[in-house]
């Protein structure tokens, strides 16, 4: 399995106060098994389906303190160098980029529109095992109320070109070569002044009701649909934690494909 290309969503993991709770709702609602935690990595514990790594779950480290979020890492051949561009373009590194293991380097960074992803250069752990299947990663969003620094941002980091949808909604694809890795969504007055800007992470299901019922069930909260979309069934959901998520069925589709442009 060859390292993913510069940009590309390879990675996702939450820190989460009670790790038990965190591994019964998702094992719950997106059918997740779990690997060993791993103690010496600060119990770092993979999420698995059908065998394959699609997620990470791990608690805070000491002093550590926040709000849960799920965080989306986009793929680097260098992570020091893209960490110079995400400085050099007006982002801020909240982590300098760090060795684990043989397993790769990683940094943590904040873009200048608010929203915060990491950055993976592949070792020996190359990402996800299992992408757009039941249970696993399937789409992000970077939600902004400044989309204009997003905007300029993201290109600037990576090598996307970036088109903008048709229409009312103020929404902005990043693609890689013809494939679309990124969404960039505006953050409206819909959203509470004190939801930060954050990076929307969807995972596949089978039955987006369904997903939503056992999420509930679980003491999730349902923020945002179940909704039909040229792209899937989909819902928008906070786990009882507090990390923010959504779920997708690609299979049930419905409505024509909105138009887009070219932009930068």
């Amino acid at each position: 399995m060859a390292a993913p290309p510069e940009g590309t969503p390879c990675w996702a993991d939450a820190v989460f106060d009670d790790l038990d709770a965190a591994k019964d709702f998702y094992g719950h609602v997106l059918g997740w098994t779990f690997g060993e935690t791993a103690p010496e990595y600060g119990g770092y514990t993979q999420a698995y389906v059908d065998g394959k790594a699609v997620a990470a779950v791990v608690p805070p480290m000491p002093g550590q303190s926040g709000t849960t979020q799920w965080c989306l890492y986009l793929a680097a051949e260098d992570a020091s160098a893209t960490a110079a561009r995400i400085r050099e373009n007006g982002g801020e590194l909240l982590m300098e980029p760090m060795q684990v293991a043989d397993f790769g380097t990683m940094c943590l960074a904040r873009d200048p529109g608010g929203a915060v992803f990491g950055v993976w250069q592949s070792g020996t752990h190359e990402g996800f095992q299992a992408t757009e299947t039941p249970g696993a990663y399937a789409w992000a969003e970077a939600f902004t109320r400044e989309p204009e620094k997003s905007d300029a941002f993201f290109p600037a980091v990576f090598p996307y070109r970036s088109e903008q949808l048709e229409g009312e909604m103020d929404f902005r694809v990043h693609k890689l070569g013809e494939r679309p890795v990124l969404g960039r969504m505006r953050m409206t007055d819909d959203f509470p002044p004190e939801v930060p800007p954050y990076v929307n992470v969807y995972f596949a299901v089978d039955d987006c009701d369904a997903a939503v019922a056992r999420a509930t069930e679980r003491g999730g909260v349902l923020r945002f649909g179940p909704m039909d979309s040229p792209f899937g069934r989909f819902a928008a959901v906070s786990d009882p934690q507090g990390a923010n998520f959504s779920v997708i069925d690609l299979t049930t589709t419905k409505g024509e494909m909105p138009g887009t442009a070219p932009v930068g």
